[in-house]
């Protein structure tokens, strides 16, 4: 689906339209009215469907014009009314539309849809997307869109009990990226992607997200586990294999094995519930 929208904009640029300031509008005035219908592959499986406000806390829906310049933008938080509902006040011509359902603490930055941007302040979470071209003429259009899973997960399982002096876990990760291109719905960036967590009370599973540059990928994984006054206990590496709308299970005893302080990810097997799932120990 992705790969065929990078001839999307090619084809546009051929194309002109008017252009508008960015701003916010209510979602029930325009002439472009959008609705979210639902987010495909939820939880990470082809089979099912579910409505947006059940898996993403955030949706920004963002106007360009064929050049890729964006034009007009509204976000929305799942507490709001409106919530999966849009509208835009839009002039005769041809545009783009993309849709971002997610969870973190903060908008992207969707300046240039070829590098939509999260960070590691906002977090990094299950993200979705829509992208469409639609022509206004002088009837209204309305459109329900369906959102696609373009993140890949690595689900990290400790399963030793906790040191007393440990107090958080940081995760720092390479080889994904934290923005993506909406042509590709892959990674668009070399991102040092960090993520910490306080264990204290006792959390024993970790959620780590990334937009891959390929279909398939590794990420280099470095867990660092951390004293209260943020002293390295204990430090081990993994390479972990990754898969667009994949999740990486990686389950073992993390202190208790603490002579090993690397691991390389081998003989992956994968369960068909979801897309896909690897399962490793370590």
């Amino acid at each position: 689906m992705f790969r065929a929208l990078s001839l999307i904009w090619a084809m546009l640029l051929f194309c002109s339209c008017e252009h508008f300031d960015l701003s916010s509008e209510t979602a029930s005035k325009g002439n472009l009215k959008v609705s979210v219908i639902q987010i495909a592959q939820t939880p990470f499986s082809s089979q099912t469907r579910a409505p947006v406000a059940e898996v993403a806390k955030r949706l920004s829906f963002v106007i360009y014009d064929t050049g890729g310049s964006r034009l007009k933008q509204i976000n929305q938080q799942s507490s709001d009314k409106d919530f999966g509902t849009a509208a835009f006040q839009l002039g005769e011509g041809d545009y783009v539309l993309v849709v971002i359902g997610h969870s973190s603490n903060g908008n992207p930055t969707t300046t240039d849809p070829t590098s939509i941007k999260f960070d590691n302040k906002m977090g990094f979470s299950d993200t979705y997307l829509f992208v469409g071209r639609f022509t206004i003429g002088e009837n209204p259009v309305e459109r329900g869109v369906s959102l696609e899973r373009i993140v890949s997960l690595c689900r990290f399982v400790i399963t030793d009990d906790y040191p007393e002096n440990v107090n958080k876990l940081e995760f720092f990760y390479t080889g994904g990226s934290g923005a993506f291109n909406v042509n590709t719905g892959l990674g668009s960036a070399n991102s040092q992607q960090k993520v910490t967590f306080d264990v204290s009370s006792g959390q024993k599973e970790f959620d780590l997200y990334t937009f891959p540059h390929e279909q398939e990928g590794r990420l280099k994984l470095k867990v660092t586990a951390l004293d209260a006054n943020g002293n390295t206990l204990l430090e081990r590496e993994f390479e972990v294999p990754i898969q667009q709308n994949y999740i990486t299970w990686l389950k073992g005893e993390f202190f208790s094995d603490s002579g090993s302080t690397s691991t390389t990810i081998s003989d992956i097997t994968v369960n068909t519930e979801w897309a896909g799932e690897y399962h490793e120990t370590f």
